[in-house]
């Protein structure tokens, strides 16, 4: 399918082909017939993609402080890498999507198959939405008009904060389209009603819709003609639509308002207040949070837990209800803000327009043969599912170099992780990369094409199905690891699957059965399975030393690792219970790994202590070994970013080793060794990748099943 995207790094817009995406539960599908291009925001990233570097880290401070505090954590050339593969992956650009639905996700209840919907999807001819962001369009409604439904929502809830009531006067600062749209619903709201702007022919256009308007762009006073037109009191409430960096707009709306009026900022401008501007007056000012409550809460938009109407009247989904029902009632007018109409194949000509034309407000997207009624195609009338495999390059016979046991590989997962360092590795290590999967498809195109893949898809199965891949890794979500692991190990995979094996007891448990289950079939072939974890920490240059040095002393040792993991914020995915299984089961068993290999034998005994927080990742879990050695892992995630981030200290037989960052390593009394220092640090990921596909050749396993095992089970404990 056709999608639009665009480069953060060189500010270029692409219309480029990727897989379609699957819904996952809770999704809709959609064939879009519309979209609709926002002149504002979307204006705002063309110009800061193609700013240079400099420009760039002008308009994001907060980003710049984020990336020196990483170079003084991790070193320059690592920070380097991470900063460019983010500016490498291209922007999905696009959030008001009209279409009918295709096909739905598992516990959808609001929508069925061939429902018209308007969504906040990307421009593309497919999108997946959670179904709390979509809403049906009423018969009246068409879909050009339906395409304006989020922005409409957006100023709806600009306004909703400002709580206009009959009668009052109110002044929309900036008439792109969100402020032509909120004089619309403010006027329906019984308020009277100027409009300001620099562009003469939006301020015709704010006339056009019942309001009085004041042209800056030809020298008119704002101050005095908000005066005039409220009768000298001053406006009730100011909402500010416009985009600039200037702080001006919200001074003259400070300066514009009565006492005690309201303001609210819905567009993008700086915000350099003035403490004189408001505390005379005791104005109120607030900033409006896209469309409504739900948006930006993982419970509401990818759980699908709506708010109760008793308590929350207007979520998100409700607020694009409301303004379907205006345009169904005839109170919003869409027809004369629409600037140009443009097909999908075309999109790269139509931000063209949207950046050489400043004028423009409304860019329609049209889609396929459905694009004149909203139609899907016809094929998708039938019970044919929509092509979710993208051929990237002419399919190739396996050469010479591969043999049964060579790896031919299948990713299963594109994000930040799997691009910055499991495909880059994998492919220096001389795998054949045959498909790559993603759940949206954008990212499986981008790196299959960087990297060289065969194929991109949306679909597992065309992995699991494919018999010339002999090797699937696995970098998804954590709660996703182990069905996807079972499937692989009963499709005669070999596995490579990113930390944590599983997240939760019955999960390992059926890991267990499954694993026995095929290598009683494996033995009986006489062939081999392996199943490898991610714990690249052993394979890491130092601790390879450091078991090297220990595995001379006979006597009990004693570890003490340090994690100053970082805050990551309560709602993030990897904090969720069911999705990321907490920061104890899917980051801190890369330290109870480390240790059990360290030790060289199992763990009998852990425990934990938590400081008192709400996620409970500030904690220090205690290890106990069969031969004697004791463990404690102090993973902090209250500490300063500027601190390294990992430490390992080992006591033993006189002295001391001490491991700081992967890095540096010193010896204190140790015989035989006194430093090793790295001039980059190495946490081990490209050997223990090299490792594995050896194994492949070899038929053994890295790291023996029971011993993943244990430490799963073992940190699952922790996790309680």
């Amino acid at each position: 399918m056709k999608q639009v995207l665009h480069s953060l790094r060189t500010g270029a817009t692409e219309v480029a082909e990727v897989p379609v995406p699957e819904p996952k539960p809770g999704e809709a599908l959609i064939q879009t017939s519309r979209s609709l291009i926002s002149s504002g925001t979307e204006r705002m990233l063309i110009e800061f993609g193609k700013a240079n570097l400099l420009q760039k880290a002008r308009q994001q401070p907060d980003k710049v402080r984020q990336v020196l505090e990483k170079v003084r954590a991790e070193g320059l050339l690592p920070t380097l890498e991470t900063v460019s593969q983010r500016l490498d992956e291209p922007l999905p650009l696009g959030y008001c999507n009209v279409g009918r639905v295709v096909e739905i996700g598992q516990g959808v209840m609001g929508f069925s198959v061939g429902d018209r919907v308007e969504s906040n999807g990307p421009h593309a001819e497919y999108v997946c939405v959670p179904e709390n962001l979509c809403a049906k369009i009423p018969d009246n409604v068409s879909d050009e008009e339906a395409a304006f439904t989020v922005v409409g929502a957006i100023a709806l809830q600009g306004i909703r904060l400002a709580e206009p009531t009959l009668g009052e006067c109110f002044v929309v600062s900036g008439l792109g389209l969100i402020g032509l749209i909120a004089i619309q619903l403010l006027t329906a709201n019984g308020c009277r009603v100027l409009g300001m702007d620099l562009d003469s022919g939006r301020c015709v256009l704010a006339s056009r819709f019942a309001a009085e308007a004041v042209d800056l762009g030809r020298g008119e006073d704002p101050i005095s003609a908000a005066q005039s037109f409220s009768r000298g009191w001053g406006v009730d409430g100011v909402l500010i639509t416009a985009a600039t960096k200037s702080s001006e707009p919200v001074h003259q709306a400070a300066q514009i308002c009565r006492k005690r009026g309201r303001i609210v900022l819905v567009g993008v401008t700086g915000l350099r207040l003035s403490r004189e501007d408001f505390y005379k007056k005791e104005l109120s000012f607030q900033v409006s949070c896209s469309y409504g409550p739900g948006r930006y809460d993982p419970a509401y938009e990818v759980k699908g837990q709506d708010y109760p109407a008793a308590y929350v009247r207007w979520t998100a989904q409700r607020n694009f209800q409301a303004v379907l029902d205006m345009m169904d009632a005839g109170r919003i007018q869409v027809e004369p803000l629409v600037s140009r109409r443009f097909a999908i194949e075309e999109a790269e000509q139509a931000y063209a327009v949207l950046e050489q034309e400043r004028a423009s407000l409304g860019i329609i997207l049209e889609y396929g043969r459905g694009a004149a009624t909203g139609i899907p195609d016809a094929s998708l009338q039938s019970e044919e599912r929509p092509q979710r495999a993208l051929s990237l390059k002419a399919d190739q016979a396996v050469s010479t170099r591969d043999s049964a046991k060579a790896a031919v590989v299948g990713f299963i997962g594109a994000g930040n992780y799997a691009a910055r360092v499991l495909v880059p590795e994998f492919q220096r290590a001389g795998a054949r990369l045959k498909t790559i999967v993603s759940n949206g498809g954008v990212s499986a195109a981008y790196l299959g094409r960087k990297y060289g893949f065969e194929a991109a898809s949306t679909d597992p199965d065309s992995v699991f199905d494919d018999p010339r891949i002999n090797a699937v890794v696995i970098a998804t979500r954590h709660n996703s690891h182990s069905d996807l692991v079972c499937r692989a190990l009963m499709a005669g995979k070999h596995v490579f699957v990113e930390k944590p094996l599983c997240i939760c007891e019955s999960e390992l448990k059926r890991i267990v059965e499954t694993y026995n289950q095929t290598n009683q079939i494996n033995q009986a072939n006489r062939s081999n399975q392996i199943l490898m974890v991610g714990f690249n920490r052993r394979f890491a240059p130092h601790v390879r030393k450091l078991k090297e040095l220990l595995d001379a002393v006979r006597e009990p040792k004693a570890f003490v690792m340090t994690i100053n993991a970082g805050a990551i914020p309560a709602d993030h995915w990897t904090q969720d219970p069911e999705i990321g299984g907490g920061r104890i089961v899917g980051e801190a068993c890369h330290f109870v790994d480390l240790l059990r290999y360290l030790a060289g034998a199992s763990i009998i005994e852990a425990r934990r202590l938590d400081m008192s927080s709400k996620t409970g990742d500030t904690a220090t879990l205690t290890l106990r070994f069969a031969d004697g050695s004791i463990g404690t892992v102090h993973y902090f995630a209250n500490g300063s970013r500027i601190f390294p981030k990992e430490r390992l200290e080992v006591f033993a037989s006189g002295g001391v080793l001490q491991l700081d960052n992967f890095r540096a390593m010193r010896g204190f009394g140790w015989p035989g060794f006194k430093r090793m220092r790295l001039w980059r640090q190495d946490k081990g990921q490209r050997a223990s990748i090299a490792a594995f596909l050896k194994a492949l050749d070899r038929g053994e396993a890295l790291i023996p099943f029971e011993e993943l095992v244990e430490v799963h089970r073992a940190v699952i404990d922790l996790a309680r």
